[in-house]
C-alpha cells in the first residue's frame, strides 16, 4: 500500500508531498490540472519508462519517491535478498531519478537497482490502469496477449515459439538451398577450374620460403665459394690460421698451469674453443665442396616460383591462404554434390518441424479456449455489478495464421443489450461500455496476476491500484456502479483513482484536489487533502460548475451520505 509519494521537478510539478491511506483515494480537479502527474509518477516507481521530457524545464534532474507498506511475503524477501536489499521494517522506500539526458537512476532501500528490478517489484507493490488500457482493448493482439495473461501458460508459449523459430529455421534454410542451387551450378565449372590450377601445383606450406632461399643460394654459387674459402682459410688453412693460433695459445696456457695450478681454468676454457674452432673450418669445408651451379636446378626452382606467385595473385598472399581457398571451394561443390541428399533431409526435418508446432500450437490452443470460457463468466460477472447485467460478453478463439503465439486469432466481442448478437468492441460499444468492459477486464486481470505472483492465500493482501480517468463516457447510473465497483475493490486494496464525474468522487474514503496555479511566472501544480467541508464544496462543483448554489452544496452532502463516502 503506498503510503507517502514525494515528486520533485517532475512536469509541471515541482515540490508535491503526499499522504495516501488505505481505502478509496479520489483525485479530481479541473482538466489539464495535472491529475495524471501522479499516475506518471507512480507508473516510474513500478518500473515505467522514463524520458528527458518528464524534467520540469529549467531544472537539473526530475525525483519521485514512494514509500509503500509492503506484504512481508516469502517471493518478495528471496526478490529483495537476491538483490543485496536488507529490509528490517514494514515500509519499502522506492526512489527513482531522471536525468536531463533521459537516464535514469533506481534505488530500493537506498540500495541501486535497475528499472527492471522494478518491474520484478511491482506485483507486490501495486497495479495501473491508464488511459491507454482502453484503447488497447481495439488491438487484437492486446486481446491475445490479455488472454495468455489470464491463462498463465508462458511454457506453452515458450515451447510453440521455438517450435516455430526451429520451423522457420529449417524453411529458411531449405528455401536458400533451392534459390542459390541454380547459381551455384553456373559457379561449379569456375570452382573447379580453381581446384584443378591450385593442386596443379602441389604446394606445400612454408614451401615457398625454402624455394627463395635455394633461388639466392644457387644464383650466388661462385660468391659463396669465394667467401666459403676465405672463412676456412682464416679459420683452418694457413699458418696464421685462427686454430693454429689457437693451438699455439693452448700449450702456452697448458706449460703454466703445470707450474701454476690457478691457470687450469684457462686451459679448461680453451679446449672446447678449440673443439669448436675445428667443427667450424669442417662445416665449412663441407659447404664448399657442395657448393656447385646447377642452371637446370635453378630454372626449376624459379618456374615453381613463377608458378606459386600466379597463385597468390588469384587465391591468397600466402601458401596457407591459397590452400584454405583449395579447401573452401572443395566444400562448396561437395556441398553442390550432396544438394539433393541435403534436400531430402531437410524435408523429412521440415516434416518433424510442422508435426511438432501444429502439437504445441493445439494446446496451446486447447489452454486459450479453456481460459476464454473462464475469462468471459468473470468479466460478465464484473459487469453485472457495473450496471451492464444484460451484456453478454465472449472471448472468442478462432483459427488464424500460423505465428509465433501460434494458430489462433482471438477477438474479444460484447453484446451490450438483450438479444444483440456479440460483435467486436468498436463496433457495438459505446464510451462508456468500453470504459466499464476494460475495468471489468482488469479486475479480472490484476486479481489473478496477484494470486499468481503472492498465492492465492496472500492475494488479498492489500495493494495499490491505480485507474486514470475509468470514467471516461459513463455518466448516471453507470458512474455510480463504477463508482460502488471502485469502493468494492478498496475493501481489500488500496485504489487511487483520478475521476470527472461527482458520483464517483462521492465514494471517496478519502478526496484530493489537484489545482493548476501561477507562481513566480510559471505554472505549477498543488494537490490538496480535503476535509469534509471542502470535500463537499469540490463535489458541488463538479455537479453544477464555477457557479456554486446552495442547491449544488446540499446535492453534493446528500450523494456524499448516500453513497458512504469518507470514513
Amino acid at each position: 500500500m503506498l503510503v507517502e509519494l514525494m515528486v520533485e521537478n517532475f512536469a509541471v510539478a515541482e515540490q508535491l508531498r503526499l499522504r495516501f491511506h488505505g481505502g478509496l483515494n479520489l483525485l479530481t480537479g479541473e482538466t489539464g490540472s495535472g491529475k495524471s502527474i501522479l499516475v506518471d509518477a507512480l507508473g516510474l516507481l513500478l518500473g515505467g519508462r522514463a524520458s528527458a521530457e518528464m524534467v520540469r524545464t529549467g531544472a537539473e534532474r526530475a525525483r519521485i519517491s514512494g514509500l509503500f507498506e509492503a506484504p512481508r511475503h516469502p517471493a518478495l524477501l528471496t526478490l529483495l535478498e537476491n538483490a543485496g536489499i536488507v529490509w528490517e521494517d514494514d515500509e519499502l522506500l522506492v526512489e527513482r531519478e531522471i536525468n536531463l539526458n533521459g537516464k535514469s537512476r533506481a534505488f530500493v532501500a537506498n540500495r541501486s537497482v535497475t528499472a527492471g528490478f522494478l518491474k520484478d517489484l511491482s506485483p507486490f507493490l501495486g497495479d495501473i490502469h491508464g488511459q491507454n488500457d482502453q484503447q488497447q482493448l481495439f488491438d487484437l493482439d492486446a486481446q491475445l496477449a490479455m488472454l495468455d495473461d489470464y491463462a498463465g501458460h508462458p511454457e506453452l508459449l515458450a515451447t510453440t515459439a521455438q517450435a516455430w523459430e526451429h520451423r522457420g529455421s529449417l524453411q529458411g534454410e531449405l528455401e536458400e538451398l533451392d534459390r542459390n542451387e541454380r547459381e551455384k551450378l553456373r559457379l561449379a565449372d569456375l570452382w573447379q577450374m580453381q581446384v584443378k590450377e591450385i593442386e596443379a601445383v602441389h604446394a606445400l606450406p612454408g614451401e615457398d620460403s625454402d624455394l627463395e632461399q635455394e633461388s639466392r643460394r644457387l644464383k650466388n654459387v661462385t660468391r659463396l665459394a669465394e667467401l666459403g674459402n676465405e672463412a676456412y682459410t682464416a679459420v683452418y688453412d694457413s699458418p696464421d690460421a685462427a686454430s693454429a693460433r689457437l693451438q699455439q695459445c693452448l700449450r702456452r696456457v697448458e706449460d703454466l698451469a703445470r707450474i701454476d695450478t690457478r691457470l687450469q681454468a684457462v686451459v679448461d676454457t680453451l679446449k672446447p674453443a678449440m673443439i669448436a674452432v675445428e667443427e667450424v673450418s669442417l662445416t665449412l669445408r663441407d659447404y664448399i665442396a657442395d657448393l656447385e651451379a646447377n642452371p637446370t636446378r635453378l630454372d626449376e626452382v624459379e618456374s615453381r616460383l613463377v608458378a606459386m606467385d600466379k597463385l597468390k595473385r588469384k587465391y591468397g598472399a600466402t601458401i596457407e591462404e591459397i590452400l584454405a581457398f583449395l579447401g573452401d571451394t572443395r566444400g562448396k561443390l561437395s556441398a553442390l554434390e550432396n544438394a539433393a541428399e541435403r534436400r531430402t533431409v531437410l524435408q523429412q526435418q521440415l516434416q518433424t518441424a510442422d508435426a511438432a508446432f501444429a502439437d504445441a500450437a493445439a494446446l496451446l490452443t486447447d489452454s486459450r479456449r479453456f481460459a476464454a470460457a473462464r475469462l468471459a463468466r468473470e468479466v460478465e460477472q464484473q459487469l453485472t455489478a457495473l450496471a451492464m447485467p444484460r451484456a453478454v460478453f465472449v472471448v472468442d478463439v478462432a483459427p488464424g495464421a500460423d505465428s509465433a503465439r501460434g494458430r489462433d486469432a482471438v477477438r474479444f466481442l460484447v453484446s451490450a443489450n438483450l438479444g444483440e448478437e456479440p460483435k467486436a468492441l468498436d463496433k457495438v460499444a459505446s464510451g462508456g461500455e468500453v470504459s466499464r468492459i476494460a475495468l471489468a477486464l482488469k479486475t479480472s486481470l490484476a486479481t489473478l496476476s496477484a494470486e499468481r505472483t503472492l498465492g492465492a492465500a496472500a492475494a488479498a493482501i492489500p495493494r495499490t491500484l491505480v485507474f486514470d480517468e475509468v470514467d471516461a463516457g459513463i455518466s448516471g447510473r453507470a458512474a455510480e456502479s463504477v463508482g460502488r465497483k471502485l469502493k468494492d475493490l478498496a475493501r481489500s486494496s488500496q485504489v487511487l483513482c483520478v475521476t470527472h464525474l461527482p458520483q464517483i468522487a462521492s465514494f471517496a474514503d478519502h478526496h484530493y484536489l489537484v489545482e493548476k496555479l501561477e507562481q513566480d511566472g510559471r505554472t505549477v501544480s498543488r494537490i490538496a487533502h480535503l476535509d469534509a467541508s471542502a470535500r463537499t464544496t469540490e463535489v458541488a462543483r463538479m455537479l453544477s460548475g464555477e457557479q456554486l448554489t446552495k442547491e449544488a452544496l446540499r446535492n453534493a452532502e446528500q450523494l456524499i451520505k448516500l453513497n458512504g463516502g469518507g470514513r
